[in-house]
């Protein structure tokens, strides 16, 4: 969950949660992700569905999970717990990158399998995609990098305003194969708040 590819979008199947029609998925909120967080967060790192698509693997114990927050989030410039209810049910990064490449900035996240298929995630990208080119001005392109067997991320970026760009071959090794990303991108100029 450090940058893009190990967060890198882990929406696979969705998964249906008892009593979901009377929830309001479309409210939720992003904030810093803290320590006092550490029991919800462990939730979704130490889920297996939900690290499937990502270099990580899952978490095993609480310990493994405080030192992350401790020694990554905090230090990390833009890492929020995705809310609902001020309850962090996942997590949105966007990693910046430097030198020549300082114009561009990477998206990764992750979201507990019992929210799947809710439109929470799709809800998230947006408001980050909202809010990141005021907040960096520098920034004019947002990169997100999905497996290409990854179609439930591929149709949250779609359904963000993400452009599909292609498909790169052999890109990365992922536990223990190596494998193909679909790229998008959304431009500072595209996006619509």
């Amino acid at each position: 969950m450090e940058t893009m590819e190990e967060s890198n979008l882990h929406l696979a199947q969705p998964e249906s949660i008892e009593g979901s029609k009377d929830k309001d998925f479309s409210k939720i909120s992003l904030r810093p992700l803290d320590l006092s967080d550490i029991d919800h967060f462990m939730v979704w790192v130490s889920d297996e569905k939900v690290s499937r698509f990502c270099i990580w693997d899952p978490y095993t114990d609480k310990e493994e999970g405080i030192n992350f927050i401790k020694n990554v989030v905090r230090r990390h410039p833009w890492y929020r717990a995705i809310c609902l209810n001020n309850r962090p049910i996942g997590s949105i990064s966007v990693t910046p990158n430097s030198g020549k490449y300082r114009c561009k900035g990477e998206l990764g996240y992750a979201l507990g399998s019992k929210y799947w298929g809710k439109g929470i995630m799709t809800r998230a990208v947006k408001l980050v995609a909202g809010s990141i080119f005021t907040e960096w001005p520098h920034l004019e392109r947002l990169d997100a990098l999905v497996d290409v067997e990854n179609v439930g991320s591929q149709r949250v970026l779609e359904k963000a305003g993400f452009t599909r760009e292609g498909v790169l071959s052999k890109y990365i090794v992922l536990k223990g194969r190596t494998r193909d990303m679909v790229m998008f991108s959304l431009l500072s100029t595209d996006h619509q708040t």
